[in-house]
């Protein structure tokens, strides 16, 4: 397992939009597995593979508190079964770190995806995982929590990232 680096908003690689995975072999595990070790490594809950530059529609998520449940999703689709409601969540992002924000998203969803194997599945993720997995979904197509919030304050997250990066 490597510890990826992340891309950091505003990198222009992270509005790239990822392309469905073909091959189920160890090289995809390899990615899931570095996925998984590099989200742990930064005390995060979600990661997609966008995020360390790779263009596979691969996330991974692990909202446990022991940090021992992660979940692979490999070419996840997200079915909206409810309104769009405010999640109750300031979300993160690892690609813009430090920074939290309320994002309105839906409550309920259906998210079906294939698991390293290839194999189809589908999950209904509540709470917390719900909105990871929506979250990260999101990075597959080059959107990013920033794009919920207004442009002012993105802006101003904008301006000092890239700050922090001189």
């Amino acid at each position: 397992m490597t510890i990826r680096k992340i891309l950091t908003f505003p990198d222009p690689a992270l509005r790239n939009v990822a392309k469905e995975v073909t091959e189920f072999d160890s090289e995809l595990e390899k990615l899931a597995d570095d996925l998984l070790e590099t989200m742990y490594e930064n005390n995060g809950i979600g990661l997609a593979a966008i995020q360390i530059g790779v263009l596979k529609r691969i996330i991974v998520a692990d909202v446990s508190e022991e940090k021992n449940e992660p979940h692979i999703f490999v070419n996840p689709r997200i079915k909206v079964l409810d309104e769009k409601k405010k999640g109750g969540y300031d979300e993160g992002c690892l690609s813009i770190p430090g920074f939290y924000e309320e994002v309105v998203r839906p409550l309920k969803v259906e998210i079906n995806f294939q698991n390293l194997e290839g194999k189809n599945k589908s999950l209904f993720p509540e709470g917390l995982l719900g909105v990871v997995v929506q979250h990260e979904a999101d990075h597959l197509d080059g959107k990013l929590m920033v794009d919920y919030i207004s442009s002012v304050k993105r802006q101003r997250i904008r301006s000092k990232l890239l700050k922090m990066k001189k």
